[in-house]
């Protein structure tokens, strides 16, 4: 019998990719979402939906509650996707929604329990400029749009911790960097307010052969991480042996500012006009950083296997078909009236 595994919030982004790769694994997958349909999404990769609201513990036990091996808590509300500024919201997913859902685990006798953690956690070792461990102490900023979320991050990460000793599983805590993949929505929300992500700003610049403008230092280094690699450490979380805890993301393949816009430009630019680009050393960088992996390859066995080129040129090809359009739409429903 294949192992049973609950994923919370699979109708976002990693959690959505989390899903498939894991059926396509071998694994029983029951996602779960807080919206009441997935149009049917999940059914045609041979999954099960459940709508469940992880702020209510009585919508919790509509879940399994027998012979489950894993829960991967993806389900939470993002800074990127809030407009306007509610940072209750972020306590109430984050640490009750999390107690809830752990409440939920302990009962149905988990064995793993699976859940991300941010990067703002480490923001102050961002401009080191050398590979930050798993395991450094967490500090996070303490006056921006995500310092709640910081904050009710930690705190659920201390809670889960809790949970593993008194109840006897194990617990694997992603620290994510920001994590690629294609979705019809290309904007994201920055203190509240909606904005292309700059990626696909730099796309859209790319295929029409306009002038891209390259902030502060083009030299500096960044992981870019695709999903693809994301979902590989999720499934090594629940089949690795040993120990558990917290646990960076990353490729040990980390790129310039200058290769990035430069990679899009050969993947996504306009052949008859290519875009060129033009360094702004007065604007600010971009945050840079690096997550040192060696314990996510030592301890679950991760192989990276997604460098930038190829992510980009994957991404190009999932763009072009949208087969998450069943769930997630079309780029048009979401860029109406933006400049």
């Amino acid at each position: 019998m294949s192992k049973k595994v609950v994923i919370l919030g699979a109708t976002g982004k990693v959690g959505c990719y989390t899903a498939l790769y894991l059926k396509e694994m071998g694994y029983d997958v029951v996602a779960v979402g807080k919206r009441a349909s997935d149009n049917g999404f999940f059914a045609d990769y041979g999954i099960q939906y459940m709508s469940a609201d992880i702020l209510s513990l009585e919508n919790l036990k509509k879940l399994p509650q027998k012979d489950v091996y894993g829960v991967i808590h993806m389900a939470a509300i993002l800074p990127a996707t809030m407009e306007g500024y509610d940072p209750r919201k972020f306590v109430e997913s984050n640490i009750y929604g999390t107690m809830n859902v752990l409440d939920y685990a302990v009962g149905a006798g988990v064995e793993r329990f699976i859940f991300p953690r941010t990067w703002g956690d480490i923001n102050y070792l961002l401009k080191e400029n050398k590979p930050i461990p798993a395991d450094v102490p967490s500090r996070f900023p303490l006056n921006d749009d995500h310092t709640i979320y910081a904050i009710t991050k930690n705190a659920a990460v201390d809670i889960i911790q809790h949970y593993s000793v008194k109840y006897n599983f194990k617990y694997y805590i992603l620290r994510f960097p920001n994590i690629f993949c294609y979705h019809p929505n290309p904007t994201y929300f920055v203190d509240g307010v909606k904005r292309w992500t700059g990626q696909r700003a730099i796309i859209e610049q790319a295929k029409k052969g306009e002038d891209i403008e390259l902030w502060g230092n083009p030299d500096c280094k960044r992981d870019v991480f695709y999903v693809k690699d994301c979902v590989q450490i999720i499934e090594k979380m629940l089949s690795a042996n040993g120990v558990c805890g917290v646990y960076n993301v990353g490729n040990n393949m980390p790129v310039t500012r200058m290769e990035q816009i430069q990679g899009i430009i050969d993947v996504f630019g306009n052949p008859e006009k290519k875009s060129k680009i033009v360094v702004n050393r007065d604007k600010p960088d971009s945050p840079n950083f690096i997550l040192d992996i060696s314990k996510t390859i030592s301890q679950l066995g991760y192989t990276p296997k997604w460098d930038y080129i190829s992510f980009l040129k994957d991404l190009k090809k999932e763009m072009e078909i949208n087969r998450f359009e069943k769930l997630w739409g079309k780029e048009s429903d979401y860029t109406k009236g933006l400049v």
